[in-house]
């Protein structure tokens, strides 16, 4: 089989919603992470600012609410069949370790990477350590986000010793273009107007997926 690896984006592609809006919602923080959203700055600089305010919170309350997020359709059996395929998976995600690490455990995945939220004895800090470390400040430039999807896939790659030509991603949003870009096979999946030049196929159903790979 030419791919080994299947690369997913995890909010609105995965899920069926986006993590930190429904903390947002439920924690109501919703106006305040909006005008830092709207601001222009470097996406990490955002990541860094919204996490503050989830400190306080406890990581039972975190998961609790992430958990109550309904995954997308046709998600579980289209990742059942993936696994049966012996297709690796990763979930790369700008959102916090503690969903992703939570959902690949539910999905059974490989390989995780996200932006690592401060814990200390059970709550969160506040504090967030974005995945990319040397950050820039030019906004088109992956590596201004707390995650670069594109140095995100290429780790995975090399840990797994396979070229990015033989790996798919799949993901719905402007920064997912840097992994959709070097994949051999870049999926939008139900995709925001700016990601849709940046893919090979876009799909309406994760179903779909499957009909590329067989």
């Amino acid at each position: 089989m030419r791919y080994k690896l299947v690369a997913f984006d995890m909010d609105d592609t995965l899920l069926s919603g986006r993590t930190i809006y429904v903390l947002a919602d439920r924690k109501n923080f919703r106006e305040e992470m909006d005008k830092i959203i709207s601001m222009k700055i470097p996406n990490y600089i955002k990541t860094i600012e919204i996490a503050k305010f989830l400190r306080g919170m406890s990581v039972d309350e975190f998961l609790q609410i992430f958990r109550s997020i309904p995954l997308n359709k046709n998600v579980p059996e289209v990742i059942k069949e993936l696994k049966e395929m012996s297709m690796k998976l990763a979930i790369i995600s700008n959102s916090y370790d503690l969903g992703a690490n939570d959902l690949a455990r539910r999905l059974d995945f490989d390989f995780v990477i996200a932006n690592k939220l401060v814990v200390e004895n059970g709550v969160i800090t506040g504090e967030v350590i974005p995945y990319t470390t040397e950050n820039v400040d030019d906004i088109s430039d992956c590596r201004s986000c707390s995650v670069c999807k594109r140095d995100a896939l290429l780790e995975i790659c090399r840990k797994m010793g396979i070229d990015p030509s033989e790996s798919i991603a799949v993901g719905d949003g402007g920064i997912d273009r840097f992994m959709l870009e070097i994949a051999g096979l870049g999926v939008a999946y139900r995709p925001k107007a700016n990601l849709i030049k940046y893919a090979d196929v876009v799909i309406e159903d994760m179903a779909e997926l499957l009909d590329l790979i067989r």
